[in-house]
């Protein structure tokens, strides 16, 4: 009888270790799922360019001539910039250390000279300041470019653009001279890039409000 009574009891006990485990793993132990789950903003991606910023003061001045256009032909609102990576889709980690490391290969403040006002047969390149394709306008595109793992399917055409729209080649024209009239001088600018910057830049979203600038980068001067 005592035999029984001993043999019940140490089979509740090991009953009881066993419960004990089974909650221990459950509650306790990381399901293996869980732990290879990689996190969803590490994989999300987007689409990603790098923009140069010209110097302040210039700045100041472009938006002056830019919002002058959209008052006229409309259009949505944009900081004034000259593209040197074009859109690419990557994760916002891959697009941060790859924006980093394009800046290290720049570094240098560099110059950029506008050639003339010029129109585009798209809506991001409707009406633009085309500038100079420089070794150093260029060399800084490439540098990044290449960091990137960005090939583009024609040649690099530096510009700044002043107008973002859908417009007939009548209004294109007249958008063109109107930029002359708003900013006479407009032709001849040259400008310091001061500034790189990562932008977040959806092109299915001509609204533009879903873009974004992720990182700046400040360039020397010397």
């Amino acid at each position: 009888m005592l035999n029984n009574i001993f043999l019940i009891r140490f089979l509740g006990f090991l009953a009881l270790i066993g419960i004990s485990l089974l909650l221990y793993s459950i509650l306790i132990v990381p399901h293996p799922m869980q732990e290879v789950q990689p996190n969803e903003a590490d994989t999300k991606t987007q689409v990603y360019s790098v923009w140069a910023i010209p110097s302040e003061d210039v700045t100041d001045r472009v938006k002056k001539l830019m919002g002058g256009l959209r008052l006229e032909f409309g259009g949505p609102q944009f900081e004034p910039h000259v593209t040197v990576v074009g859109a690419i889709r990557l994760t916002e980690d891959e697009a941060r250390d790859k924006f980093r490391k394009g800046c290290e290969g720049v570094k240098k403040m560099y110059s950029a000279t506008v050639e003339k006002v010029d129109t585009g047969t798209f809506f991001y390149q409707c009406v633009y300041l085309l500038l100079h394709p420089t070794t150093e306008v260029v060399e800084a595109s490439a540098r990044c470019c290449s960091t990137f793992g960005f090939n583009s399917s024609s040649p690099y055409m530096p510009h700044l653009s002043l107008l973002y729209a859908d417009l007939t080649d009548e209004e294109k024209k007249k958008a063109q001279e109107r930029a002359y009239i708003l900013d006479e001088s407009i032709g001849n600018l040259t400008f310091q890039i001061s500034r790189l910057a990562l932008y977040k830049t959806d092109t299915e979203d001509k609204s533009l409000k879903s873009w974004e600038k992720i990182e700046e980068y400040n360039l020397s001067t010397n």
